[in-house]
């Protein structure tokens, strides 16, 4: 980790020119323009279903979006670049007509589906492979100059299951962010988030040995998101399923914003800013 400054925490990023201040929690609302997304409540493959969620999630309070057009729940199927080009720019479109405001991130590891999307109007690319499934990503993230989010994963979303192997999943989530951090701080990229990734090449028993020591990323000063809304890691606990998972969303929420969580990556808006609000009293 030889190269990386410590100095006080990044608190803020540029998207699109709006300068957003990341010292009070924010909350990233999920759109999926897919027809399999593991929660089936997060499906708006249709322009205007798109258009009504964010509305809805913006009005919640949301300050980001994520528009994904490809799943990447385990054992999804894998799509062309066009399919999934062809599902995601009329949504980043028809949102960026209606509500010239919102922040539109984008969840793809395809270089060309995220200069697309920021062609279009959209602010920060969310990349769940790192930069390690496409090569380009990491040169058009320098030339595009926006915030990326840097998402640890091993293998893709079709094998990540077999490859939850680790000797020291937290120490070497640590060592995965500070080498490719350093390779984009190197390519003079600015706004950098970190995800650990919970649920991608990770049991759900590694998944909390990561949010008991989700503190530790601090010592990166780099932004941290966290995306544990309704996964198996809450509901497989629970014995529940992924549609009965809010409740255990909050609470894993409200201990990820204790953890140092920037921002938090959910499908369900409202609560989450309600459990932000909350937690902000308390600090």
């Amino acid at each position: 980790m030889t190269g990386i400054p410590f100095f006080q925490k990044k608190q803020t990023i540029n998207a699109g020119g709006k300068l957003i201040d990341l010292s009070t929690p924010k909350v990233m609302g999920i759109i999926n323009l897919t027809p399999d997304s593991f929660y089936a409540g997060s499906r708006k493959p249709a322009v205007e279903d798109a258009l009504q969620q964010a509305e809805k999630m913006l009005n919640e309070g949301a300050a980001f979006l994520d528009l994904g057009a490809y799943s990447s729940r385990p054992g999804a199927v894998d799509i062309s670049i066009q399919e999934e080009t062809d599902r995601l720019l009329p949504v980043v479109e028809a949102i960026v007509k209606s509500f010239n405001n919102a922040v539109l991130s984008i969840d793809t590891f395809r270089s060309s589906v995220a200069e697309a999307a920021i062609k279009a109007g959209a602010h920060i690319i969310n990349d769940i492979s790192g930069g390690q499934l496409d090569d380009a990503m990491f040169d058009t993230i320098a030339r595009l100059q926006v915030p990326y989010i840097l998402m640890h994963m091993k293998g893709t979303p079709q094998t990540m299951v077999q490859e939850a192997k680790y000797d020291d999943v937290f120490n070497e989530v640590l060592s995965y962010f500070a080498q490719r951090y350093e390779k984009l701080r190197a390519m003079g990229v600015h706004d950098v988030i970190i995800d650990p990734g919970f649920g991608f090449a990770k049991t759900p028993q590694q998944g909390y040995e990561l949010m008991s020591k989700m503190q530790g990323f601090e010592m990166l000063q780099l932004p941290l998101m966290a995306g544990v809304s309704r996964k198996r890691m809450i509901y497989g606990m629970l014995g529940n399923t992924a549609a009965e998972a809010l409740n255990g969303t909050t609470a894993l929420n409200t201990i990820a914003l204790t953890k140092g969580a920037n921002i938090l990556r959910v499908h369900d808006v409202k609560e989450a800013v309600e459990a932000v609000k909350i937690w902000e009293m308390c600090r």
